[in-house]
C-alpha cells in the first residue's frame, strides 16, 4: 500500500507540473456567488444541496467540492458511489448518492458518511441486512416516471425502512419533470403529489429531517408545504435553465458562469487560394489566408456542430472555426489577427454575452447547454481560478 501511494503521489505531482495546451478554468468565486444567490433568494429558509454528479456538470468534481467546503449545507449530491469516493478525497461533508446501485454491492462498500436514495424493497432490504447505520432518502414518483415510488407504495416502503433498526429515514425527495417548461400547472400538479407522499410518510409516524423536491428551475416554481431543501444543479455553475424567451429567464440573470474552456495555437499554416481544410474538404480557401490549429476536438468536448459555424475568441477578437471539428483538433481562421504559436484561444467563454458562451451556443445552434458542459472530457485539466 505504501509503494502504491508513493507511485500515485509521484504521478499526481508529475501531472500537475506537466504543461498542457488545453485547460478548463473554474471560478471559485462564481461558484460561491451562485450558491449564495440561491441561499439568499429563499431568505435562508431552504437548505441547499449542491449537485456534483456528471463530474460536477463537467466542471471537475474534486475542484467544485473543495471550493464549496467553506459553505454550510447538509449534503453534496451525486449519482454514483465512485463519485462519492472522489468527493471524500477532498471533503469530509456528507454525500447523498442518488443513483441506483446493484443491491449486492452494499456488502462491499464503505459507508463513509454517505446516505442513499431508495425507492423499492430490494434496496431497502439490502441496506437493512448490512446491519450498519445508514441514512436513506425515500424517493417518490411525482410524475417523472423514471425513478421513485408511486404514492400507493409509500407506506409499505416507509414501514419496511422503519423495520430495520440500523436504517434512518432521514429524507424524502422527488424530481420535477417540467420545471423549466412554460406551463406552471405541471409543477403545481407534481408538487401536490409530492406533498401527498410526504403526508403518507408522516402518517407512518416518521418525520424526515430533509424534504427536497425542486432543482434549480423548480426552486422558482414549486410551492411545497413541506420542502425545506432544494437541490442546486445547473444553477450552481452559473447556467440559466430557462431559455432567453422564458418569462423567468431574468430571475436568474445574476448567475455567473463558472467555466471557461481554453486552448492554444500549436501550429500556423498559410493556405493558398483553393486549398482545403479538414475532413471531407468542407472548407476551401477562396483567397490566400492564415489558419491556426488547436489541439482539441470533439473528444475533448468541442461540439462537432460548430464545424464551419462556431466562433472562438483570440485575445479580444472572435474568429470562426473552419472545416470539420476533428477528434483531437480544431482549426480556426487567423485572418486579420496578430497571433503566434502559443497564444491562448477561448473555446467556451465564461462571459454570457460572448457568442461562444455556453448559453449563446446552445441558443444559436439548438444545442443543450447541460450537454455542452457534461461532454467536456475528464482528461482536460481543470484549474481553479
Amino acid at each position: 500500500m505504501g509503494i502504491r501511494q508513493d507511485i500515485n503521489d509521484f504521478l499526481a505531482k508529475f501531472e500537475h507540473q506537466f504543461i498542457t495546451y488545453n485547460r478548463i478554468e473554474v471560478s471559485k468565486q462564481a461558484l460561491l456567488n451562485n450558491f449564495d444567490f440561491f441561499k439568499l433568494s429563499s431568505a435562508g429558509s431552504m437548505q441547499i444541496i449542491p449537485v456534483l454528479k456528471a463530474n460536477a456538470y463537467g466542471h471537475g468534481i474534486s475542484l467544485v467540492a473543495e471550493s464549496l467546503n467553506e459553505r454550510i449545507f447538509p449534503y453534496f449530491a451525486v449519482d454514483g458511489y465512485f463519485e462519492a469516493l472522489r468527493i471524500r478525497r477532498v471533503s469530509d461533508k456528507p454525500v447523498l448518492i442518488m443513483g441506483a446501485i446493484a443491491p449486492e454491492n452494499y456488502t462491499r462498500i464503505k459507508f463513509d458518511n454517505f446516505a442513499f436514495v431508495v425507492d423499492e424493497l430490494v434496496t431497502i432490504d439490502a441496506l437493512g441486512r448490512t446491519g450498519k447505520r445508514v441514512k436513506v432518502h425515500l424517493e417518490c414518483n411525482s410524475g417523472m416516471n423514471r425513478r421513485g415510488a408511486k404514492i400507493g407504495e409509500i407506506r409499505q416502503l416507509t414501514r419496511r425502512i422503519l423495520s430495520y433498526p440500523n436504517l434512518e429515514l432521514e429524507g424524502i425527495m422527488s424530481h420535477l419533470a417540467d420545471s423549466d417548461g412554460d406551463d406552471p400547472g405541471t409543477v403545481d400538479e407534481a408538487t401536490a403529489v409530492f406533498d401527498a407522499c410526504v403526508e403518507e410518510v408522516i402518517a407512518c409516524g416518521c418525520q424526515p429531517a430533509l424534504i427536497h423536491l425542486a432543482q434549480t428551475a423548480g426552486s422558482l416554481k414549486a410551492k411545497s408545504r413541506y420542502a425545506n431543501c432544494m437541490r442546486l444543479g445547473i444553477g450552481l455553475y452559473g447556467i440559466n435553465p430557462f431559455g432567453p424567451q422564458h418569462k423567468l429567464h431574468s430571475e436568474l440573470e445574476p448567475l455567473i458562469p463558472a467555466l471557461k474552456l481554453v486552448s492554444t495555437i500549436t501550429k500556423i499554416i498559410n493556405l493558398s487560394k483553393g486549398e482545403k481544410v479538414s475532413y471531407n474538404y468542407t472548407f476551401t480557401a477562396n483567397r490566400p489566408m492564415k489558419i491556426g490549429v488547436l489541439p482539441l476536438g470533439y473528444y475533448e468536448g468541442v461540439n462537432r456542430q460548430l464545424s464551419n459555424a462556431g466562433l472562438v475568441k483570440v485575445k479580444t477578437e472572435f474568429t470562426p472555426i473552419i472545416g470539420r471539428v476533428c477528434m483531437n483538433h480544431t482549426i480556426i481562421s487567423l485572418e486579420n489577427l496578430s497571433t503566434k504559436i502559443g497564444d491562448a484561444v477561448v473555446i467556451y467563454s465564461d462571459n454570457p454575452d460572448d457568442p461562444n458562451s455556453i448559453d449563446q451556443l446552445a441558443s444559436k445552434f439548438g444545442l443543450f447547454n447541460y450537454n455542452l458542459l457534461t461532454a467536456l472530457s475528464p482528461d482536460v485539466r481543470r484549474v481553479l481560478v
